[in-house]
């Protein structure tokens, strides 16, 4: 297979959540996430993303969420830090910072909110890569954002040197398939639930929610479909198909995984409003996706 311009994100890269106590980041516990993935032999790790409550988190907390994230990995594990803003001057601001902290990379979702035209996108995303020289993982997640990031602009985008793969949540497959064919973005799913069958047409790998609780077996289908081996592969995307679809399916990420985190015996505290805590009964739907798995009796 060629090599695409950003293949030193290809692989497993866990959208880590970020841990909060009594309406506090707790740094201690995010280092312990990371020295977790680390010893799972996940290849990347994505702070401040969707998982990891970004819209919830004031500016400081976010740097230094990135900044903890970093110094812990310590070159012992990427870093695709999150640094999408709907307003493209805070975009600027926080890719600055995640360069200086020393980030791999910079995981950018498309403005929300305020909609922008395909040629806002095309300019928005222009303006960072122009500005910072940290590479730039385009995001798109149109569930989120309320607009897509048509495959005509991606591969305008694709032409820049800064901005080397994309995120792709669209759950589109013929627009993974346009963007694979007209450009050599790496592109990894933004689904846990699609990866193995992007990864089919030219995907090179996932940024996983359920990364979280079993990095080991997504790993084992991202090496599985790498290396071709595809009814190993269908084995896992079957089994995985189902945690996703039952954790997942139950409320806002992360509400759901930091509630099954919590049963597994890895509290990683509260979410921050508006985000709130499940009922009782979806606590029981988690805790029985959990059984389901084979993750508790």
């Amino acid at each position: 297979m060629a090599i695409t311009k950003g293949e030193q994100f290809a692989g497993l890269t866990v959208a880590l959540i970020t841990p909060m106590r009594d309406g506090e980041v707790d740094y201690k516990a995010l280092e312990a996430l990371v020295d977790f993935q680390v010893q799972a032999g996940t290849h990347c790790l994505a702070p401040m993303g969707t998982t990891g409550e970004c819209p919830t988190v004031d500016h400081e907390e976010h740097e230094r969420v990135i900044a903890t994230v970093v110094q812990r990995a310590a070159g012992k594990i990427r870093v695709m830090a999150g640094t999408g803003s709907n307003c493209t001057r805070e975009a600027i601001r926080l890719t600055r910072y995640a360069a200086k902290a020393g980030a791999d990379g910079a995981l950018m979702v498309g403005p929300y909110y305020n909609k922008p035209t395909q040629e806002g996108y095309y300019q928005h995303f222009k303006a960072v890569g122009d500005a910072v020289g940290l590479p730039i993982v385009l995001y798109n997640i149109p569930g989120r954002t309320a607009s897509n990031i048509l495959p005509e602009t991606i591969a305008r985008l694709a032409e820049h040197p800064a901005i080397v793969a994309i995120k792709e949540a669209t759950g589109l497959l013929d627009q993974a398939s346009q963007i694979i064919a007209t450009t050599n973005l790496t592109l990894l799913s933004g689904d846990d639930s699609l990866t193995l069958p992007l990864m089919s047409v030219g995907g090179r790998g996932v940024v996983s929610v359920v990364g979280n609780i079993v990095p080991q077996d997504m790993l084992a289908l991202v090496k599985a479909a790498m290396e071709n081996r595809y009814d190993e592969a269908r084995r896992l995307h079957y089994k995985l198909y189902n945690l996703a679809r039952d954790l997942l399916g139950i409320a806002t990420n992360p509400i759901p995984l930091k509630t099954a985190m919590k049963l597994l015996g890895r509290d990683t505290g509260d979410v921050r409003l508006p985000l709130c805590a499940l009922d009782e009964a979806g606590v029981s739907r988690v805790r029985q996706a959990l059984q389901s798995y084979g993750l508790i009796g």
